[in-house]
């Protein structure tokens, strides 16, 4: 699948909810889904700063994919990396890298979160974008 039709898979399963509480919990419940980082990847250098929550991500290059692991000490943080994860891992670099996240919008994420979790998703994604900048830098 393409980021868009991932994207678009999101929005769709988000628009199944009545309220925030139940999108609450549908984000808990992804985040307990999560491909887990592994314990010697839950270093300083794969801490993503700027999260008030601990949120350590791993990245790796496979043939031409970028392939994210991640995990954090928080449960809906766990949940918002798990669907930035969903979306971004097994593409391509360059695919990442001109992905926007008009999604999150749509499904009303950032307005729902408070404003220091707010800026812990920018943070995130920066760090997605980053290694994925970084894997295409290498492979050019």
């Amino acid at each position: 699948m393409t980021i868009r039709e991932i994207q678009d898979e999101i929005v769709d399963e988000f628009s199944m909810f009545d309220d925030w509480m139940q999108r609450y919990e549908y984000i808990i419940e992804l985040g307990k889904s999560l491909p887990l980082i592994d314990e010697h990847y839950k270093t300083e250098d794969n801490i993503i700063k700027g999260c008030q929550s601990k949120v350590w991500v791993h990245a790796e290059q496979q043939g031409d994919k970028v392939v994210f692991t991640a995990d954090s000490d928080a449960i809906l943080t766990k949940g918002i990396i798990a669907i930035l994860i969903r979306v971004f891992s097994n593409q391509k670099a360059s695919d990442i890298l001109d992905a926007n996240t008009d999604f999150i919008d749509e499904i009303g994420l950032k307005e729902h979160l408070s404003p220091t979790r707010a800026n812990g998703l920018v943070s995130m994604i920066k760090k997605l974008k980053m290694y994925a900048l970084a894997f295409k830098a290498k492979s050019e």
